[in-house]
């Protein structure tokens, strides 16, 4: 009896109590896609910051930044809507009960479990904090700090178990100071305070001043993923249909090869000639003259150019001479409205969305510096990037481009070491092309596999540029075994595998470099080409 009425009183006790895990996220309506904002203030950066969310004021401007993926909002509307929605969130975090009392040093290598943290004055997080969400991905973590936020050099916030940044926030009054090197999660709202933010400092949340200044300096920042946020897409693909099966084409003037190019798929024009490719090289047809294929593919290119250059943008990139420099994108149409410079890399992020599109339109030409980047991660692929270009493309020695070109009344010129992880295409203009790889991102749509001449040589080898693995995948080949070997640049052979479908290999060590790969099935050579280790 006595352990029957213990057992009720806990269970009343539990039902008494509130849970504070549960729906205390507040709502931040317009502020969520923010990820700097001051309602009063300046919000200033200096350096290159790589910045992912809208950016804004409502009582000054925004200077210092270069290209941010997303859109500045300086005293309009919608900056006035994002300070009113600030303030609503504030309010509930303010006047939320708390359950916890911590010291005021945070981190140190504790583990903290969903709820309500209060401290009565100033706070300092050193080392790593640990937000622990046992298993829910709904568990909320709100910290109240009564006076001043700092944080240490390289220290970090770790979310395990479910715990997200969109359901981690900080209620700051006084001065929000983080060290170079910290890595902060969750939404900061500083009360009547100014917030700074230092070289290497990385935020997954925002950082929002209800009165005092935002200033950044050299960091990573992006809006967190989840909590109900939008899942992007991007816009919507155009249908490609026999453009999908040319590597590099031209509309209107010659195509031009020189020195060794390998090329997973057509290559051809539709006025002038193709010279200069080497049919052993090439994984596809050539197309010397025109032809019927080439008329088709003229009149889908144009097609394909209309549907890019009639999409609405989300995000204009306000600086195109500054492109590139380790700026990362999300699935969205942006515009650059005048010639751009790729410089560096650049990171297409589709946010684990395979199917996400990325459309980049180019009002004037476009170039690059040698060894640049267009890197696709967390899921983005080759086939969904677009690049509508209205000028000359120039894509510099030794460069990794990824998605399709479109160029109108332009000309294309692929330099020395040059890797396409797509295709090249021009409506009006010369296409040349110095040693170079180029492969088309997906299937011809009229074969169902990449195009060409030999039924053997459907193979896909990725990723180019490889880290630490190869894989080779086929649906052509037949159940005897082809054979991959690898050679250096010297033109010893560094790897050789054996597979018949698909085979992974461990690659991480290889130095960096170029390497050339030859696929020996049934006796004879069916494919090769080169790669890039990183």
């Amino acid at each position: 009896m006595k352990t029957i009425l213990l057992n009720m009183i806990a269970a009343i006790i539990l039902l008494l109590v509130p849970f504070q895990n549960y729906s205390q996220a507040p709502p931040l309506g317009i502020a969520g896609k923010f990820v700097l904002f001051s309602t009063t203030g300046a919000v200033t950066n200096s350096g290159i910051s790589q910045l992912t969310g809208n950016i804004g004021t409502n009582g000054s401007s925004s200077t210092g930044f270069g290209n941010v993926n997303g859109v500045m909002h300086d005293q309009d509307l919608t900056s006035a809507q994002c300070a009113a929605d600030i303030l609503i969130a504030y309010n509930q975090l303010d006047n939320t009960a708390p359950g916890f009392f911590p010291a005021p040093l945070l981190g140190n290598g504790v583990v903290l479990t969903p709820g309500v943290y209060s401290i009565s004055g100033a706070a300092t997080l050193n080392l790593e904090l640990t937000l622990n969400a046992q298993g829910n991905s709904n568990a909320v973590f709100i910290f109240q700090i009564a006076g001043a936020f700092s944080t240490n050099a390289n220290s970090k916030i770790k979310l395990i178990n479910g715990a997200l940044a969109c359901n981690v926030f900080w209620k700051v009054e006084g001065l929000v100071s983080m060290a170079s090197g910290t890595v902060m999660k969750g939404t900061v709202i500083a009360n009547n305070a100014a917030i700074n933010m230092n070289t290497n400092d990385t935020l997954e949340g925002r950082a929002f001043s209800i009165a005092g200044a935002v200033t950044v300096d050299g960091i990573m920042a992006y809006t967190p993923t989840g909590c109900g946020s939008t899942i992007l897409t991007g816009p919507a693909a155009p249908s490609t249909s026999t453009v999908d099966c040319f590597a590099l084409f031209s509309s209107d003037g010659a195509v031009t090869n020189s020195g060794i190019t390998y090329l997973t798929g057509d290559v051809g024009t539709n006025t002038g000639l193709t010279t200069g490719f080497n049919p052993l090289n090439v994984t596809g047809t050539i197309h010397p003259i025109p032809d019927g294929s080439t008329a088709a593919c003229a009149s889908d290119l144009l097609t394909v150019y209309n549907h890019l250059n009639t999409l609405p943008y989300d995000v204009e990139l306000l600086y195109p001479a500054q492109f590139g420099h380790n700026l990362v994108l999300t699935p969205h149409t942006y515009l650059l409205n005048a010639a751009a410079v790729l410089t560096d890399t650049l990171y297409l992020n589709a946010q684990d969305n395979t199917d996400a599109i990325f459309v980049i339109q180019v009002n004037g030409a476009l170039s690059t510096s040698t060894y640049s980047k267009v890197l696709l991660v967390n899921g983005a692929q080759a086939k969904n990037v677009f690049w509508k270009i209205d000028g000359a493309v120039s894509i510099n020695d030794y460069s990794v481009f990824s998605g399709t070109i479109i160029c109108n009344n332009g000309a294309i010129d692929l330099t020395t070491g040059v890797i396409l992880n797509g295709r090249a295409l021009t409506t009006t203009g010369t296409l040349t092309d110095i040693s170079i790889t180029a492969t088309i991102p997906a299937t011809c749509a009229s074969t169902g596999i990449a195009p060409s001449s030999n039924t053997n040589s459907a193979l896909v080898i990725y990723p180019n540029p490889f880290s630490t693995s190869l894989t080779v995948v086929s649906k052509a080949l037949a159940e005897n075994i082809a054979e991959l070997k690898l050679y250096s640049i010297t033109g010893a052979e560094v790897l050789a595998a054996s597979f018949t479908k698909q085979v992974t290999i461990e690659t991480s060590h290889l130095p960096a470099g170029i390497y050339f790969y030859k696929i020996i099935y049934d006796g004879g050579t069916t494919q090769t080409g080169k790669l890039i280790a990183q």
